[in-house]
């Protein structure tokens, strides 16, 4: 932590292009550990939308662990945000919420509750993401972080001094930018990253071999069993996986994946009440193996919500020396699919290891390489998982015998181990 009033970044102007969750928690973070008798930096987080939710980009829940250092309930903890967390989870705070695997019949195959760790009430939540981006941008206001909405960053140059110029526009217009300058530029925008494509224009997402299709299904008198108490994912020998979570009481969001050439997403000559129908009578053909309530959660699909896209992810990188002065965090260094299930949680550490690395460290170099040793190897490990994730549930014939097999292996494990 910094320890007297001339710290390297005193004083000095930070932008964070992207007020999710990387960017707000990295300045939640920054505001939290900053040493008081040093100067403070002016941080100045810029974000494409409104401060009101946008449904459309927020009706979804996601899973954040606490199951060892990096998991991002230890993130909120150390953000002292983690107790009003947790009154907003959806589930897994009792016996009955946790993730499972099931059989195209509904069979459970195994359930996984792993330990929490250290002092954790619990080792796992489902939450919905307008929940946990109200509590940051809540707790960034209360640090006094300055937020402006409306505002995407569209691109980042290096001016001579060796400062930064941050393009921002408050239009669709991106030719309307004007330029604020900056110490230090924090890229926290998203897997599509502008200022990535500013200064490493050739580093963008990858198509990892599977689509997914879905939506948030709507059931006013609450969800059927087992979803109501549970997530996770149904499994076939046909290649076919589809994955299920409660938003909140009556809301279950569900995705169907297959491993298949990437698709572009809807026909845009439909109609947004015909894009709806085709989805749930593709996702009904295509599932045509699972069981109720495969049936009625498809058919009860909220037509305001759907969405078909091309799970893609991206390698993380170490900043060089061409990168001084711009620091990637979240999506925007490491992007991860879906089937990640970590996406995050990587945020919500990147925010606060980076932020915790300036404070601590004599150096802004010294920081984002120390800041690098943490963030990467666990990003890097994120990604292996998902893609042998990505294999085992589209599994077909002999492979999905065998994991079948292994899956009843292991749920005895955890049994006699009281697990």
């Amino acid at each position: 932590m910094a320890a007297n009033r001339h710290h390297f970044l005193a004083g000095q102007t930070v932008i964070v292009a992207g007020g999710g969750i990387a960017g707000l928690s990295f300045a939640i973070a920054l505001s939290k550990l900053w040493e008081r008798t040093a100067e403070r930096p002016r941080i100045v987080v810029y974000d494409r939308d409104t401060r009101e939710v946008n449904l459309d980009r927020e009706g979804y829940s996601l899973s954040l662990h606490g199951t060892d250092k990096d998991a991002g309930l230890v993130a909120l903890q150390q953000l002292g945000l983690l107790e009003e967390i947790l009154d907003h989870a959806v589930l897994g705070l009792d016996e009955t919420g946790s993730f499972k695997i099931w059989d195209q019949d509904w069979k459970e195959l195994i359930r996984i509750k792993p330990k929490p760790y250290g002092d954790l009430p619990t080792a796992g939540i489902r939450i919905a993401r307008k929940d946990l981006r109200r509590i940051l941008v809540n707790a960034a206001e209360r640090a006094e972080v300055t937020i402006q909405w409306e505002a995407k960053c569209t691109a980042a140059r290096r001016l001579g001094d060796g400062r930064l110029a941050v393009a921002v526009s408050r239009s669709d217009n991106d030719s309307d930018a004007t330029e604020q300058e900056c110490d230090v530029l924090v890229a926290a925008d998203g897997n599509r990253s502008k200022i990535r494509q500013s200064f490493r224009p050739k580093d963008g997402l990858q198509f990892v071999g599977v689509n997914q299709l879905g939506a948030n299904a709507k059931f006013p008198d609450g969800i059927p069993q087992p979803i109501d108490n549970n997530w996770g994912l149904t499994l076939s020998s046909h290649g076919v996986c589809c994955f299920f979570s409660p938003v909140d009481k009556q809301t279950v969001v569900w995705g169907l994946s297959r491993l298949e050439p990437e698709r572009q997403g809807f026909d845009p000559q439909l109609s947004p009440e015909e894009q709806c129908r085709a989805i749930v009578k593709e996702a009904k053909e295509v599932g045509h193996m699972f069981a109720e309530p495969f049936g009625t959660i498809v058919s009860a699909t909220d037509p305001t919500s759907i969405f078909l896209f091309p799970a893609r992810d991206k390698q993380p990188f170490y900043h060089d020396a061409a990168l001084r002065g711009i620091i990637f965090i979240g999506d925007a260094n490491h992007a991860v699919s879906p089937f990640a299930g970590n996406g995050a949680n990587l945020a919500l550490k990147d925010g606060w290891d980076l932020a915790e690395k300036l404070c601590q460290s004599e150096s802004l170099d010294q920081a984002v390489s120390a800041y690098d040793k943490l963030s990467v190897p666990r990003a890097q490990a994120t990604l292996k998982t998902s893609h042998q994730r990505i294999d085992f549930v589209h599994y077909t014939g002999i492979k999905s015998a065998l994991l079948r097999v292994a899956l009843a292996v292991g749920r005895g494990f955890l049994w006699l181990t009281g697990k």
